[in-house]
């Protein structure tokens, strides 16, 4: 099965699949709107989701979008993902980590006199206040 960025098609094909003129993809193309592969003889390859690209752009266009509009659009729609992705992420790394905690994972801390300690979590040393911080993280926790 390939792939939806696998480029498999030519301009003529992938010009059919999107209902427009081979001449408009390869204005797009030089727009950099949609940017296909190229074969080494510098022959344009599109996969399905230039395709699905190309789509976008001609109902965009349709509805009265400028060119440089729809250009700002996908690029903001790719920020959007990349975004999304790093939450996913974020959202992953945070679960691992209170699944450590919930472990029991152990919370050391240095008292008055420097002295590290065992305490539990949320708790200060006892003895005065401060506002020292130390913070260690096994190897097996990098994020």
């Amino acid at each position: 099965m390939v792939d939806r960025d696998t480029p498999v098609y030519v301009i003529s094909v992938a010009a059919e699949l999107a209902g427009m003129h081979a001449q408009t993809l390869r204005q797009y193309d030089r727009l950099g709107l949609v940017t296909p592969s190229r074969t080494r003889g510098g022959g344009r390859r599109y996969s399905s989701r230039d395709v699905d690209r190309l789509r976008e752009v001609q109902r965009l266009s349709a509805e009265g979008v400028s060119l440089a509009g729809i250009q700002r659009i996908m690029e903001l729609e790719v920020q959007v993902e990349a975004l999304r992705d790093r939450v996913a992420q974020l959202l992953a790394d945070n679960e691992r980590l209170h699944d450590h905690a919930a472990q029991g994972g152990r919370v050391f801390a240095a008292d008055l006199g420097g002295e590290v300690v065992a305490v539990r979590a949320g708790q200060r040393p006892q003895g005065r206040s401060t506002t020292a911080l130390a913070l260690w993280r096994p190897s097996g926790l990098t994020t």
